[in-house]
C-alpha cells in the first residue's frame, strides 16, 4: 500500500519534475535561455495560454472539453477592436469584450446541457460558427486603428516594478482559480460533476448549471487572452487564436488533470502551461523547426495521457 501511494505521489509530481529537468537541460545547452530577460519573456508568453488553460481545466474537470476557445478569442478581440476604432472608450470596450466572451462560452454550455450534445460536438459547432462570424465581421482584414490608449498598451505591454503586467495578471488569475476550486462550494460541485454526475445530482448538485458556468468561465478566459494579444499586436487579426485550444488542452493534460473529469489540480495546469512555454521557447532558441516542435508537443501530450490512464 505504501509503495502504491509513493508511486501515485511520484506521478502527481511528474509534471513538476519534467519542468525542472526541461529548464535545467535547455539551460545547460543554451546560455541565452538562462537570461533574466528570456525568463520574463517566457512568463509573458505563458499568460496567453495560461488564462485559456485555467478555464479549460474547469471544463475538463466536469467531464467536458472546449474546442471553441480559439474562436471565442478571435471574435471577442475583433469586436473589442471594432468598438475601440468606432470611438467607444477603451475601458468600456474591454469590459464588454469580457462579458461577450463569457456569453459565448455560456452558449457552448447551453448546447451541452440543454441541447444534450456531446461537448466535443457542441464546441466544434461553436468553434466553427464563431470563427465564421469573425471572418464576416472583419471581412478577412485586420482591424488596427486603435489609437494611443495607455490602458490598452499597459494590459499587454506594460510593466509594474519591472514585472510585465500580463505575468502579474497570470499569477492573480491563478490564485483566483485556486481559491474557487479548492475553497468554494462551486469548486466542489465541479469535481463532483466530473467524478460521478449521478451521485452528485442525488446529492443536490445542479449539474447543468455547474457545467454552464464552467463553459462561461472558459469563454471569459479566452476573451482575457484576446485582450492581452490585442494590446501586444495593436491590431485584431481574423486568424488570431487558431490552434490555441490544443495548447490549452495539452497544458491541462500535462498538469495531471484527468481527461475523464473529476480529478486534477489547478496548480498542475499552472505547471503544464510552463512546460508548454519552456518547450516552445527553448526549441525556438535552439533553432528547431516549428514542424518538429509540433511533433515534440504531441509526444509530450501522449506521455501525459498514458500516465493518466495508468493512474
Amino acid at each position: 500500500m505504501n509503495k502504491t501511494k509513493a508511486a501515485n505521489r511520484l506521478q502527481d509530481l511528474g509534471a513538476l519534475i519534467a519542468l525542472v529537468l526541461l529548464v535545467v537541460g535547455i539551460g545547460i545547452i543554451s546560455p541565452e535561455f538562462r537570461s533574466f530577460g528570456n525568463f520574463l519573456s517566457l512568463l509573458r508568453q505563458s499568460s496567453i495560454n495560461g488564462f485559456i488553460a485555467f478555464g479549460m481545466t474547469c471544463v475538463i474537470l466536469t467531464g467536458g472539453i472546449d474546442l471553441s476557445v480559439g474562436s471565442v478569442l478571435a471574435l471577442t478581440t475583433a469586436l473589442c477592436a471594432g468598438m475601440i476604432s468606432g470611438g467607444m472608450p477603451v475601458g468600456a470596450a474591454m469590459i464588454l469584450s469580457l462579458l461577450l466572451g463569457t456569453a459565448f462560452g455560456y452558449v457552448s454550455g447551453l448546447l451541452v446541457t440543454k441541447g444534450r450534445l456531446q461537448p466535443f460536438i457542441a464546441t466544434l459547432i461553436t468553434m466553427t460558427v464563431f470563427r465564421g462570424v469573425t471572418m464576416i465581421y472583419m471581412d478577412g482584414k485586420p482591424i488596427s486603428n486603435l489609437g494611443d490608449s495607455l490602458l490598452l498598451k499597459a494590459v499587454g505591454k506594460g510593466n509594474l516594478f519591472m514585472i510585465p503586467i500580463p505575468v502579474l495578471l497570470f499569477l492573480l488569475v491563478f490564485i483566483i482559480f485556486l481559491f474557487i476550486l479548492q475553497k468554494t462550494t462551486f469548486g466542489r460541485h465541479i469535481y463532483a460533476t466530473g467524478s460521478n454526475a449521478t451521485a452528485a445530482r442525488l446529492a443536490g448538485v445542479n449539474i447543468e448549471r455547474t457545467k454552464r458556468i464552467a463553459y462561461a468561465l472558459s469563454g471569459a478566459m479566452a476573451s482575457l487572452s484576446g485582450l492581452i494579444l490585442l494590446s501586444r499586436l495593436s491590431s485584431a487579426q481574423p486568424t488570431l487564436g487558431q490552434g490555441y485550444e490544443l495548447d490549452a488542452i495539452a497544458a491541462v493534460a500535462l498538469g495531471g488533470t484527468s481527461m475523464n473529469g473529476g480529478r486534477g489540480r489547478i496548480w498542475g495546469t499552472f505547471i503544464g502551461v510552463l512546460i508548454i512555454a519552456v518547450l516552445n521557447n527553448g526549441l525556438n532558441i535552439l533553432g528547431v523547426s516549428s514542424y518538429y516542435q509540433d511533433v515534440v508537443k504531441g509526444i509530450v501530450i501522449l506521455i501525459a495521457v498514458l500516465s493518466d490512464r495508468r493512474r
